[in-house]
């Protein structure tokens, strides 16, 4: 199969599989759509075997870096919208008297961000006498606490994970060697 410079050289259904598993990293999945056919736990068996093929391996991070590199989305970008979203403010959308500004007048952080928005009529009376006496609106932004998580699992950040120092008092990762004493028993013991 021709290929671009650089790129790995697959055949067409390892081609395929590597476009279906980066849809959903369902391995069992992409095997099977990729045309592979496999009875019960067989496609698990096979897609983990294809997963672990270099040439499939390298093919799956050539194209992880091209859709980054395509879409602008790597872990930088997701990094500062999650910062985005912890720095959002309600009072950034509330007009001095208490009441939500026209959206369009929103920072555009939340207008990206917003889980839900529900506008509601209040009216009064009936028929042609019916009188509109308000509006109800509901925001709901997003899930702060699971944003902190997130912010928090970052591989910067790893706010949530305990840290081990395993390194040797020279600073190397090198182990200790660990000596043995054999001890010869009393006279005196039952040994």
């Amino acid at each position: 199969m021709p290929t671009s410079k650089g790129a790995v050289e697959l055949t067409p259904r390892q081609s395929r599989f590597v476009d279906e598993y980066l849809k959903d990293l369902n391995a069992a999945q992409a095997y099977q759509r990729a045309g592979y056919k496999a009875k019960g736990n067989a496609a698990e068996t096979n897609a983990a075997r294809l997963l672990r093929n270099a040439q499939v391996q390298q093919a799956i991070q050539e194209r992880k870096a091209q859709r980054s590199e395509r879409t602008k989305v790597d872990a930088d970008y997701v990094l500062h919208r999650l910062v985005e979203i912890d720095q959002m403010d309600v009072a950034d959308i509330l007009a001095d008297d208490g009441s939500i500004l026209p959206v369009r007048e929103w920072p555009q952080s939340w207008r990206r961000t917003l889980s839900g928005l529900d506008v509601a009529e209040l009216w009064d009376g009936q028929g042609d006498e019916r009188e509109q006496i308000g509006l109800l609106k509901k925001i709901k932004w997003p899930d702060k606490v699971k944003n902190l998580e997130l912010l928090g699992k970052h591989v910067d950040v790893q706010a949530w994970r305990e840290r081990h120092d395993h390194s040797s008092e020279d600073g190397s990762m090198t182990p200790k060697p660990t000596t043995i004493q054999l001890v010869a028993p009393d006279d005196n013991s039952d040994a």
